[in-house]
């Protein structure tokens, strides 16, 4: 049986590791293109001004319009060539990276990943999610390598709004789930450049280990976060939502929940809702689908309320849950390639609607 498992080449997670930016990028040259929408951009000018005089290289700023789309990686990757850049940085949330991994993936240059929250575990992978100019889901962009380096600094993810840390929760709380589900049907794991790879005992023990993590740190790391400090408590859940939850879905694959992530941005009213936020509910339609364990189901949704992470429809802004607009979600959730195919028995588009609306009660 052919395994695999994937990672970055390089994790690096610490206080002010912004400011020693130029000491990575050094190891690739002297010229950088900065995907990075304006906003985030500047909140960590100060930090960016302190690496460039540390060390010297050259930070061009690209920008970035708040959308992983084609357009937005073919824009970028103009840039890169205009100036003949010898590394891509991106910087921010989920969809600079990704857009920052895709233009990196497409001119052939090596890729630092700073994020500045800790929304979701997309610094970590191989892998883009392409959306529409109108927010949703359009398909995934794959690579043939992980990110060269993850560069993590917890005070800025400390001084992000708790909102973020909180969907980054929401996001890593599948991982598990999702990586039991392709174990017990035998699927094969998100390493799309390895076809056919199954999980190794590694991958299983560090999405448990993810999900063990939550369950011990995320209120003490929410607290820590709200007070905008940094913590053992939040230090972990930062590795939990980043590097755990990144190379624990990858390498031991994904399920129902992100695929009921998916279908859900067929509502417009979702888009202003968080990636993890709506993974949460996900998870929750995941484990209604594999009819888990009473307690198990309780656990999982008082986990959800204890830090404030959505388990019922209207809490992603979702009050005109009519049978049509639900059963576009359902549809949308199992289209052909979705990784909903990965649990252990077959699911259709009837079943993923009746476990929406139960989980919107049990949710309650």
């Amino acid at each position: 049986m052919r395994k695999a498992m994937i990672s970055p080449a390089k994790y690096i997670q610490e206080e002010n590791a912004l400011a020693k930016l130029g000491e990575f990028v050094a190891g690739f040259g002297t010229r950088a293109v900065l995907v990075a929408s304006t906003s985030a951009q500047g909140r960590v000018q100060a930090a960016l001004d302190a690496a460039r005089s540390a060390h010297t290289f050259e930070l061009i700023s690209g920008g970035f319009n708040g959308e992983c789309t084609k357009q937005e990686i073919e824009r970028l990757s103009a840039i890169v060539r205009e100036h003949g850049a010898d590394v891509v940085v991106g910087l921010g949330g989920g969809k600079a990276l990704d857009t920052a991994k895709g233009v990196a993936y497409r001119e052939k240059r090596p890729v630092i990943v700073v994020p500045t929250i800790a929304a979701t575990d997309a610094p970590t992978s191989a892998l883009a999610v392409l959306y529409t100019d109108k927010s949703e889901f359009a398909e995934y962009f794959f690579f043939d390598k992980n990110p060269d380096l993850v560069l993590v600094d917890t005070v800025v993810i400390a001084k992000a709004p708790v909102r973020f840390l909180v969907a980054g929760m929401g996001d890593a709380l599948s991982t598990y789930f999702e990586a039991r589900a392709c174990l017990r049907s035998d699927s094969p794991n998100q390493c799309v450049r390895i076809p056919g790879a199954r999980q190794t005992k590694t991958a299983m023990a560090i999405a448990d280990l993810c999900y063990q993590t939550l369950l011990e740190d995320s209120v003490k790391a929410k607290a820590a976060c709200e007070a905008k400090v940094v913590t053992p408590a939040l230090e972990n859940i930062i590795e939990a939502c980043i590097l755990m939850s990144g190379v624990g879905f990858e390498s031991a694959g994904l399920a129902a929940a992100h695929s009921v992530h998916n279908g859900l941005t067929v509502l417009e009213e979702t888009h202003k809702y968080y990636h993890g936020e709506k993974v949460a509910f996900g998870t929750l339609v995941h484990l209604v689908l594999e009819n888990a364990p009473t307690e198990e189901l309780e656990h999982v949704i008082m986990f959800c309320k204890s830090v404030g992470l959505p388990t019922r429809l209207r809490d992603l802004g979702v009050t005109n849950g009519t049978p049509e607009r639900l059963m576009a979600v359902a549809k949308a959730s199992v289209a052909a390639g979705e990784t909903i195919h990965h649990m252990p028995f077959s699911v259709s588009a009837e079943m993923v609607y009746a476990a929406i609306l139960t989980t919107d009660t049990l949710g309650g």
